[in-house]
């Protein structure tokens, strides 16, 4: 059903290594791993991922025009989205075989529970239009998200991750790779009901139609490579 998929030049192009002489879509989302901090652990992807975060959302915040908004609000979503699915398909199911006696099963529903908490508000607000809907509304959205995820970032920091990296040991370099591996694929768009009932299954289905959505990506407003440096 993919093959055709997987013959496009685009297609081969994420699934082999990048030559040198070929410079990256300028101006586009594809970029974002090409400058990421090496980390080892799969709490340090984790943690490395919420400083990002929290830094698009303050540029969302300092933002003085409609356009630069925008601009961080499509990148604050597409990272938030693909972070979400990736510790759905590794992080969560990490937590239910490394740690027993239901432990590792009672915190990944709890980190569900959240999660899908987050979607609905990040799916509200991916959906909002600072121009046409005004600045107090899509601060209002961005705010309600945030005040939300960053209760779950420090829950999952000082609760969960330490548990994680005890449990896991000399595993956790392997999930990080899978983790970072999984995120190329996440697509760009929130949807409410994935990763709800349907567990691992809704997410995979985002994930098989992930290179549709980030072709689609190309053409709309992402800041540059050199402005995301942190």
């Amino acid at each position: 059903m993919y093959r055709h998929i997987l013959k496009t030049p685009t297609a081969r192009l994420f699934l082999t290594k990048t030559p040198t002489s070929i410079k990256p879509f300028h101006n586009s989302p594809f970029l974002f791993n090409t400058t990421r901090t090496m980390v080892t652990s799969i709490s340090d992807k984790i943690k490395h991922d919420h400083e990002e975060l929290k830094s698009y959302y303050q540029k969302i915040k300092s933002s003085t025009s409609a356009a630069d908004k925008t601009k961080w609000q499509n990148q604050f979503v597409w990272e938030l989205a693909r972070h979400s699915v990736a510790e759905e398909l590794i992080v969560y199911p990490a937590f239910e075989k490394y740690l027993p006696g239901g432990e590792g099963t009672n915190i990944a529903a709890k980190d569900r529970e959240e999660h899908q908490a987050v979607k609905r508000l990040l799916y509200d607000f991916q959906s909002i239009n600072v121009e046409k809907e005004g600045e107090e509304a899509f601060e209002g959205k961005l705010d309600e998200l945030w005040g939300l995820l960053s209760q779950h970032i420090l829950e999952e920091e000082r609760d969960d991750l330490p548990v994680l990296e005890s449990a896991v040991k000399d595993e956790s370099a392997k999930l990080a790779k899978e983790f970072d591996r999984t995120k190329w694929f996440v697509p760009t768009k929130s949807h409410p009901s994935a990763g709800s009932e349907g567990g691992v299954w809704e997410s995979v289905m985002g994930l098989l139609g992930a290179p549709v959505d980030k072709l689609m990506d190309r053409f709309k407003s992402f800041p540059e490579e050199g402005e995301k440096k942190m």
